[in-house]
């Protein structure tokens, strides 16, 4: 899928990633090897998404749109859960009972919180925001998961500015570990 355009754009395009891998869990039997690398390659997006979303889209949320600062922290709870959950899921084996139940509770969590953003934050974004804004948040977005984390960190900062000032050092040790395991990547 192509990515480009505004920050809508983006991360709408994230989304259908996302859920195509999540097609993929659901197509293969339990406890399938490859259930396993189709998570790992959902929980690396999920989370460079997640931290650019911190970044950028939560705080032109709470800078734009009415009642934005609740929104913005609705959205900021939902993340902290899949983080958990996904932390959770990153010591699970695809043959671990345990994988089943939290990867069922991950792509339970994800759509409801992908359904609220399409269907209720992004439309009163693009309401609310002058289009050349969302077009450079759009930028900034791609450019924070360049850089962003590729692994849960559920007890980092989750809001400007220390959120862009320590995901970059994550994302570095991240997928350095990433590369030397061999994690997101068929073998």
């Amino acid at each position: 899928m192509g990515h480009g355009g505004n920050v809508i754009d983006e991360l709408t395009t994230d989304h259908r990633e996302v859920e195509e891998l999540f097609g993929k869990i659901e197509a293969l039997p339990s406890g399938h090897k490859d259930r396993k690398l189709y998570a790992d390659q959902a929980t690396i997006e999920l989370v460079r998404h997640s931290v650019a979303e911190e970044a950028y889209l939560y705080p032109a949320v709470r800078e734009h749109v009415a009642n934005g600062g609740a929104l913005a922290d609705k959205e900021l709870e939902d993340h902290a859960e899949a983080e958990q959950i996904m932390k959770d899921l990153e010591g699970c084996a695809a043959d671990d009972a345990e994988f089943d139940r939290l990867i069922g509770k991950l792509m339970s969590e994800i759509r409801a919180h992908v359904a609220d953003e399409e269907g209720n934050l992004f439309p009163r974004l693009r309401e609310a925001c002058p289009a050349d804004a969302l077009d450079q948040l759009g930028e900034k977005v791609r450019q924070a998961k360049k850089t962003a984390p590729t692994r849960p960190h559920p007890s980092t900062p989750d809001k400007p500015p220390m959120n862009k000032l320590l995901a970059p050092g994550a994302g570095m040790v991240d997928r350095v570990r990433d590369a030397l395991s061999g994690r997101g990547k068929s073998g």
